[in-house]
């Protein structure tokens, strides 16, 4: 068994005394484990950190074995990323997300998503316009996608202001309003032809877009058992702390 393609490195452990195991986003294997030999070497250690793209290719007797992984370098993002707060807790978060995901399954458009968002984590705007789009994004992979195209009550598309918890769909401000605490606020940016990643949005935007994806996020969690690990609310302090400074005038 055999493939080569592109990956992403989420993590990596220490397999061994001189090898690790390598845990990828690829684009056509979805997310996939494998031994790299050598892996704690000083040639391979700075490739193989979080963030970086990679060419694989997998190698294994059996499709279910977990196979070795040879190794080269595409895109190295780490060593910018671990620079940056945002970019450091952007990537615990990014692999915890994705290991909701079942293994060895392709996710192009979410593979896509994580490079375009690994590529803009330095302004805290469009960080947080992304990563909530990610989740968004990854809601639909896992079978519990959010409908913003057109109100629940109405079937009208103009001024979509509400997220219903239970349906999962849009709804409009009038429609909405006699249920507004019932609801969850949609933030204008996730709307098309609306504001998007990279203009300058508010914190207020931010928030509502993060409650927004962790409520159907903690809802999945809890229907498999699962609980969350921590990283959103991680990943929340980091990009506050990173608005107050580029946009005071928002508080």
């Amino acid at each position: 068994m055999e493939w080569n393609g592109r990956g992403v490195v989420l993590t990596t452990r220490k397999h061994g005394e001189n090898d690790v195991i390598l845990e990828a986003m690829t684009l056509d294997h979805g997310r996939h484990l494998g031994l790299v030999r050598g892996g704690r070497s000083k040639r391979h250690r700075p490739v193989l950190q979080p963030g970086n793209e990679l060419d694989l290719t997998w190698k294994a007797r059996l499709s279910d074995h977990l196979g070795q992984f040879q190794i080269e370098p595409q895109t190295l993002r780490a060593g910018e990323l671990m620079t940056s707060a945002i970019g450091l807790t952007s990537l615990q978060h990014l692999a915890f997300l994705l290991r909701l995901l079942p293994e060895r399954h392709p996710y192009p458009r979410l593979f896509n998503a994580l490079s375009v968002l690994l590529d803009h984590l330095e302004a805290p705007d469009a960080a947080g316009a992304l990563l909530i789009r990610f989740e968004l994004e990854l809601l639909q992979d896992l079978g519990a996608g959010l409908d913003l195209t057109s109100c629940a009550a109405t079937g009208g598309v103009d001024d979509l202001a509400y997220v219903s918890p239970k349906s999962a769909r849009a709804v409009s401000r009038e429609a909405g309003l006699p249920y507004h605490d019932r609801l969850l606020p949609l933030p204008s940016f996730l709307l098309d032809g609306q504001r998007q990643a990279g203009s300058e949005l508010t914190w207020e935007d931010i928030t509502q877009g993060f409650e927004l994806t962790s409520f159907f996020l903690d809802r999945h969690l809890q229907e498999r058992g699962g609980k969350d690990s921590g990283t959103r609310a991680q990943l929340l302090g980091t990009l506050e702390k990173s608005y107050r400074v580029t946009f005071p005038w928002n508080f």
